[in-house]
Parts: C-alpha cells; sequence; structure tokens
C-alpha cells in the first residue's frame, strides 16, 4: 500500500522538517475529507476479473485510518483508501492523506499531504494521472500531474501566484506499486516494483519482501497476522506491515521510533500535545568543550544507538567501535586546504547529482540564477564564491521559524526561514554557480532557555570547492565547526529512525 512507501516516509520528512533547530509552524491543516468508518469485516473489491491483484487483495470498505507515533506519542495520522474509479470499471482510484501536528517551542506546527492517484485498472496498469496537495507547514501547493509513455506534465498552482507547468521525464510506477504489500501477501511472493515520489517527483525502486506470519496480540486475543517488509531506494528504511487474515492493516513500524497503529477515525485524530524540542533533542552529559567551536576545533562523543550503516568515515567525522557495542565519534572541522581548491564551474565528483536542477532545488530558475551570477561576479576561486553565498543567505534571510517553504523560489520571494530555507537556498545559489552542493541532515550542539547542553536537529550545507567542505548558512559559519554531526542527506527520512534513539553517553 502507499502507506508503506509514502505516509510513514513522509511523516519521517516532516518529523525531521519540524526537528530541525528552532523550526516552524503555518497555517494549521484543513480537516481530512470525510470517509467511511471501516467495517470490522473487510469485504474484496468488486471488478471484472481481468484485473490487477491490487483490486483483488481484501481491504477494508471506505479506507482506514491509522494513528501514527514518535517514541508513543500521538503526532498525526494517517487515512488511506484504493478501488475502482466510481462508474468506472478500468480505472483504480488511490488516495492517502498523511495530517501531521507538533508543537515547535510555543508554536504549533502542521502538515497536510494528500495525494490522489488514477491507474489502469488491468494488471500492470499505468500510472496515467495524479493530484498532490500540500498545506500548512512548508507551504501550500497543488500539483496536478498528467503521465504518458513518453513523460509527465505537472500543473503547480499556488495561492495569489501564477500556474507553473512542468515537463518531467515518465515513471514506471504502475497500479500494484500503489498497495505492494496487500498484492504480494495475496500473492505470497515478493512484489518488486517504482514509486513516484510526492515531494520531488522522482521515481524510486520499490521493493516488499513476505515474511513468516506471525501470532501478535490484537484487542487481548492472539491471531494470526501477515508481514512484509518494503524498503524504497529513496528512503532506505524497512517499513514492516502486520496485516490479519481479513485484510485490514493492523500496524506499521517505520525504525524503532515510529509506528502506525490502526484506529477508528475519532480516536486517530485525537492528537497528543507533543513538544518536538523536548522529545527529539539528544541530551548530553556535559556541555561541549570550547575547542568544539574553534576552528580548527575537535571533540569526541561516545554514542550508543547509532547503527553501523551509519558508521562511515569521512573528513570530519570518523568512527571507532567499541567493545561495548557503544562507538567512539571525533569530530573535527578546519578549513578546506588552500591547496586543493579549484576555479568554478567544477565537475562534481559524484557524477553530476550535487549540481541538478530540480523542483526543489531550482538552479536552473532565472532567478536563482541571476542572484548567484550578481553575489559571485567574476569570482573564479570557487570556495571564495561559496563564501560569498553563504554570507548573502546569512545576512539577508530573516530567522523566522514560523515561516516554511520546499521550493527554492519560494524561500528567495519570501526572503525568510529557519535552517532548512536557509540550506535550500543556498545549495541552488551554489549549483548555480556551477559549484557542486548539497544539504546534510544531522544534529549542532546547542544549550537553549532551561540549560540543558543538547544536540539538536539541524540541517547546513556542503560545498565540492576542489574538496569538500561544510557551511552553515543559518549560523553564518563559512566553515561549519565540529559541533555539527551530520548523519543524513536532501532531508532524506532515512535518518528519522535515529529520531528519539541516539544516544550520547560521554563527552572527551
Amino acid at each position: 500500500m502507499r502507506l508503506s512507501r509514502k505516509a510513514l516516509p513522509s511523516l519521517g520528512a516532516a518529523l525531521l522538517s519540524l526537528a530541525l533547530v528552532q523550526c516552524k509552524k503555518q497555517e494549521p491543516a484543513p480537516a481530512a475529507p470525510q470517509a467511511q468508518q471501516a467495517p470490522s469485516q473487510a469485504q474484496p473489491a468488486q471488478a471484472p476479473a481481468t484485473v490487477s491483484d491490487v483490486l483483488k487483495a481484501r481491504r477494508p470498505q471506505g479506507g482506514e485510518y491509522l494513528g501514527l507515533y514518535l517514541v508513543d506519542k500521538k503526532v498525526g495520522y494517517v487515512f488511506n483508501d484504493l478501488g475502482l474509479v466510481p462508474g468506472r470499471n478500468d480505472r483504480v482510484r488511490s488516495i492517502n492523506e498523511l495530517h501531521f501536528k507538533a508543537q515547535v517551542g510555543a508554536r504549533t506546527s502542521e502538515r497536510m499531504h494528500r495525494e490522489e492517484r488514477i491507474y489502469e485498472a488491468g494488471p500492470g496498469g499505468r500510472l496515467v494521472a495524479f493530484t498532490i496537495q500540500q498545506r500548512g507547514d512548508g507551504g501550500t501547493q497543488t500539483l496536478v500531474g498528467t503521465v504518458t509513455p513518453t513523460g509527465m506534465s505537472v500543473v503547480r498552482k499556488r495561492p495569489g501566484m501564477a500556474d507553473e507547468t512542468v515537463n518531467l521525464p515518465p515513471t514506471t510506477e504502475v497500479v500494484e506499486d500503489a498497495d505492494q504489500v496487500r498484492v504480494a501477501l495475496l500473492r505470497q511472493a515478493n512484489v518488486a516494483g517504482s514509486a513516484l515520489d510526492g515531494t520531488d517527483l522522482g521515481t524510486y525502486k520499490l521493493v516488499t519482501t513476505v515474511q513468516p506470519a506471525e501470532e501478535r496480540l490484537v484487542s487481548g486475543v492472539k491471531v494470526k497476522v501477515g508481514k512484509a517488509v518494503s524498503v524504497s531506494d529513496k528512503e532506505k528504511v524497512p517499513v514492516t506491515a502486520y496485516l490479519a487474515e481479513d485484510g485490514r492493516l493492523l500496524e506499521m513500524e517505520y525504525g524503532q521510533t515510529m509506528k502506525a497503529r490502526a484506529e477508528p477515525e475519532a480516536m486517530a485524530k485525537r492528537l497528543d500535545v507533543v513538544e518536538v524540542f523536548g522529545l527529539t533533542r539528544v541530551v548530553l552529559p556535559k556541555p561541549l568543550p570550547a575547542e568544539a567551536q574553534a576552528i580548527p576545533g575537535q571533540v569526541k562523543l561516545v554514542m550508543e544507538n547509532l547503527p553501523e550503516k551509519f558508521q562511515r568515515d569521512t573528513y570530519r567525522q570518523k568512527y571507532q567501535p567499541q567493545p561495548d557495542g557503544r562507538v567512539l565519534v571525533t569530530l573535527s572541522a578546519q578549513a578546506p586546504e588552500p591547496k586543493s581548491l579549484k576555479p568554478r564551474p567544477l565537475t562534481d565528483p559524484e557524477g553530476g547529482k550535487n549540481l541538478e536542477s530540480s523542483i526543489i532545488v531550482e538552479s536552473d530558475n532565472p532567478q536563482i540564477r541571476d542572484l548567484s551570477k550578481q553575489l559571485v561576479g567574476e569570482e573564479k576561486d570557487a570556495y571564495t564564491a561559496a563564501k560569498a553565498i553563504v554570507g548573502w543567505v546569512a545576512k539577508n534571510l530573516q530567522k523566522d521559524y514560523g515561516a516554511s517553504a520546499d521550493r527554492a523560489t519560494d524561500v528567495l520571494r519570501q526572503r525568510k526561514g529557519d535552517c532548512t530555507e536557509h540550506s535550500l537556498l543556498t545549495v541552488s545559489l551554489l549549483r548555480a554557480a556551477g559549484i557542486p552542493a548539497r544539504r546534510v541532515d544531522g544534529v549542532i550542539y546547542m544549550v537553549n532557555q532551561d540549560g540543558v547542553p543538547a544536540l539538536y536537529w539541524h540541517e547546513w550545507v556542503e560545498a565540492f570547492v576542489g574538496e569538500w567542505t561544510q557551511m552553515d548558512p543559518t549560523f553564518n559559519q563559512v566553515v561549519a565547526d565540529a559541533t555539527h554531526f551530520g548523519v543524513g542527506q536532501e532531508g532524506n527520512a532515512e535518518i528519522t529512525p535515529l529520531i528519539g534513539s541516539l544516544k550520547v553517553v560521554e563527552v572527551r
């Protein structure tokens, strides 16, 4: 189901966005559209015989609600439904909604993300159209897409602005990918396909693997449940789904700290008041030493619950596994070596992805390109040009933690935001200047008003200027100091399972 590869990853992205230091709030999300309450016994969809297996799988009629929990705190809910388009036997409609709400300091931040996708109803039926609506944190917009074998035409609608049309490559998503979990359990076979991401409109490989059935306690009774694990090439986080024999989705697990549980509509929409900073920060046993904030600088931290896949040595971060399962992390920061610096434009050492424009980065937009050229002028040295861009963003974006935007041109238009807006605009301007760049997600050291030393989730940038170097436009650091611990890139929800589980047990 799309929940397995969309709703929880979207929650991960939303949670990460909110957890980033001093995050944001916008207008409240609207209520979900009316949907029928799922009956206690699910029934198979009614459709002609020559249809996709996605319609043959049992599921609750009228859709299903799931409450979303972070460390056992209610932070949102999901609604999803799939069936024939009313009045048609040759089209399938999939509806998926994510609602997220949390306190960010004294503010309330909300996000609503709703997708409606239309497919051909036969086996391997193509995705033919979609409508994606986003409201609240991140801005308000509607994307209306028409899909053909040769490409996608997407119209972007925003309040008070002219519509924009974007032409994109075709997608390989098919109707079975709308609910791979139920298809896999129906067939008792693994399913491999692809999924169009609802945020960046890229298509990513998606694989669902059937696991041995398990017994789980449901309403005090042990029942046999089907189990399947889905992994997207974008998120790279296993999402485990448990389904009852009658087709009801009982629970989904996204890492160790995030879960979705089947609930009646009224219960699903009843949310806790969750304060994101306090829930997601990594409390330190003592303050970091002064040298951690110097350039050059260094600090050593002993961490727990840091999976091996995150322990990859870089020029800034070194890892030493300890006998007790903990890991000693050495963080260091220094300016790039003068002898390594190169003139722009540079070739991306990773094949070009760090120079690409997208519907989010928009580095080929005329406004972005004009500003970038204005900032760097005729400067050839890539590092000098990068410093000029970082300095301009730091000084010209108002630090407003109630204003957010998911597109670089929106950030430029509103000239305000938090760390995510600062990083997004900086990366866009760097790429427009011919400097490979990407966003870095991780944690940064801060001591807030309660006096507790802690690491808070944050975003900054990394630029290739002859060698890679990290820079923080939010705090106007042309060299991001050693209080920055990076664990992911480009807002990827892969790191979300670390939120609420990562611990620092020693500062050296």
